[in-house]
């Protein structure tokens, strides 16, 4: 029965690519059954995989040439398949194992996307840590302020940025779009640390705002103190748009141009091993910075220092991250043996920039018509506004534990370095994950692991007198405690998000046709994901106005938390469903 399976798949494997003309009707009906299915459907993992390998064949030309692309990725997945088998499996293990390591060509684009991608991590953890500092430490601030900032600062911004984007987009090539947006990010980290933080003083409208404060109502207290702190919400949105920004937007849309699909599935759940290694170094770093801090003598602006030594760290590794975009621009992306292996889309933008004719209200109705887009989005925004639910009401147990800046900034490095750590472990798994049990599994793990981490955390605030005995067992504090278990929850959630939800993604955009890449990555990334944190936020603000507290809010907010994910859940498992009918399309069409 398994030679006769292995049969059928080298049948499908000569037939689909390189045969196709010469397979008689009954073979031929067979092949466009089986690749009619489902790929998660195909009756063994070595058919499985030779159709995958098939399927990508087409943007894969063989290196010397001889062959047709689709072709010779045919007779390698045939070669791969017969021979492993052959060889009672020993053969086959060294040969998959043998496919983990990238080729002499293939390292020329993955090695240097990976720098980028270490770069935009390294840059995005220490602002991360450091708009939280400056926003709760800051005079009026606490973290009740972060669903303000989130909807009437971070979503504006948002929604600029993608009209800006759209413009630039249709006028300008693909590198140009490139340079053109990071080089005000710099600009303005340069300028945080060298000039507006050290002037802060006479920029923040004191004066101002301790008389709205006098005049106003309490609800209206965050709004003041953003006021107050406009040098703050300012560094804070710019480091939430890098993360949406140049992570999203700049690293990932120039990675899937010159990526095919067969690298794709290869080398994302892997790409990430050496950009979360950055997790742990921009960690420690911020970490080696506030000890620095805490050495300084009196009479010495400490903070302002630190911010110095961390903004130089973000141009040094800014600048490095545009260095290695320029040599693969002008290097890797020319060079003859690199140029047949990119992707359509990678061609396509080499030639003349082609405008489009949508503009962003056309685009956006051109989206939502398919339920693609709609499904993609809705993990995105689902994800943003649940981190955002349970982000909030960590942070403000963590002001209340560590109020000095220099402590709080201390902790937020170790809990960097942690989810870098933790990240490392996910993504050797997500391999695992990815190849055994495929792209529908893989995309249900960040919300589940969200579910449960969310339920213990919300457990603890919520029935604290039920964890007395086990708290008083470890010797720690019920404020402690909740800090610890929110630090675990938020490390498990990002390190699935980088590890796994990340890279299905990814994968989920290099089906899409060009219209859909472009505007539909910046109308999701951009704006969804801050749409997401928004909605939440909105959600925080309504709760904190009617009971009072963010404290009081919890319990709704947990409630509100798991509906969430359980429409997380359902759309995920809808997208898997069209992707899988897209790999079946593309298997069709091959043959």
């Amino acid at each position: 029965m398994r030679s006769l399976t292995l049969a059928v798949g080298l049948a499908a494997l000569a037939g689909s690519a390189a045969f196709a003309n010469n397979v008689a009707g009954p073979q031929r009906q067979q092949l466009s059954r089986a690749a009619a299915k489902p790929l998660g459907q195909l009756q063994t993992n070595s058919l499985r995989r030779a159709l995958l390998n098939v399927r990508a064949g087409s943007s894969a030309a063989s290196a010397d040439g001889d062959l047709p692309a689709g072709e010779s990725a045919a007779k390698d997945a045939a070669s791969r398949l017969s021979g492993g088998e052959a060889a009672g499996g020993q053969l086959g293990f060294r040969q998959r194992l043998a496919s983990l390591v990238p080729t002499p060509v293939e390292r020329k684009k993955i090695l240097p996307l990976a720098g980028i991608f270490f770069c935009c991590l390294f840059c995005y953890t220490i602002l991360r840590d450091t708009k939280d500092v400056l926003v709760v430490t800051a005079p009026g601030g606490n973290a009740e302020l972060i669903p303000f900032l989130k909807t009437y600062v971070n979503l504006p911004g948002a929604i600029l940025f993608t009209v800006l984007y759209a413009r630039l987009n249709n006028s300008l090539p693909p590198q140009a779009v490139f340079y053109t947006v990071i080089t005000p990010f710099l600009a303005f980290f340069a300028a945080f640390g060298a000039f507006i933080y050290p002037a802060r003083a006479s920029l923040h409208p004191n004066a101002a705002a301790d008389y709205l404060l006098s005049v106003v109502p309490k609800a209206f207290f965050p709004l003041v103190a953003i006021f107050r702190n406009w040098t703050y919400a300012l560094f804070y949105t710019m480091a939430e748009l890098w993360g949406s920004v140049v992570v999203s937007v700049l690293f990932w849309g120039f990675a899937n141009e010159i990526t095919t699909s067969k690298e794709a599935k290869k080398y994302y759940p892997l790409f990430g091993l050496g950009a979360n290694v950055a997790l742990i170094f921009s960690g420690q770093y911020v970490k080696y910075v506030s000890h620095v801090r805490a050495g300084l003598p009196d009479g010495v602006d400490k903070w302002g220092r630190s911010l110095q030594m961390l903004m130089g760290a973000v141009c040094a590794f800014g600048g490095l991250m545009v260095a290695l975009y320029t040599y693969m621009q002008r290097s890797v992306l020319k060079d003859p043996e690199v140029a047949p292996t990119l992707s359509p889309a990678s061609k396509t933008a080499k030639g003349k920039k082609s405008a489009t004719s949508m503009g962003l209200v056309e685009s956006a109705k051109y989206l939502a018509s398919s339920p693609y887009i709609r499904n993609l989005a809705l993990l995105v925004i689902a994800y943003g506004m649940s981190i955002n639910i349970v982000e909030v009401t960590w942070k403000s147990k963590l002001k209340a534990q560590f109020p000095d800046p220099n402590d709080y900034s201390a902790f937020m490095g170790n809990f960097s370095t942690a989810t870098g750590i933790t990240t490392l472990i996910m993504m050797l798994a997500g391999r695992f994950i990815f190849t055994r049990f495929g792209w529908g599994t893989a995309a249900l793990v960040t919300p589940t692991v969200l579910l449960i981490t969310a339920a213990i955390f919300f457990s603890l605030i919520l029935f604290g007198g039920a964890w007395a005995p086990i708290m008083a067992w470890a010797g720690t504090t019920p404020l402690m405690a909740a800090v610890l278990v929110g630090a675990a929850q938020n490390i498990l959630s990002k390190s699935s998000k980088y590890s796994l939800f990340d890279p299905c993604k990814e994968m989920a955009y290099i089906n899409l046709d060009a219209e859909q890449k472009t505007k539909g990555k910046a109308a999701i990334d951009v704006i969804g994901n801050p749409l997401g944190k928004s909605g939440g936020s909105f959600i925080q603000q309504i709760l904190i106005v009617s009971m009072g507290s963010l404290a009081a809010s919890t319990p709704y907010l947990a409630v509100i938390l798991f509906g969430i994910i359980a429409m997380w859940l359902k759309a995920a498992t809808s997208l898997d469903k069209l992707i899988k009918e897209k790999d079946s399309e593309v298997a069709k069409k091959l043959l």
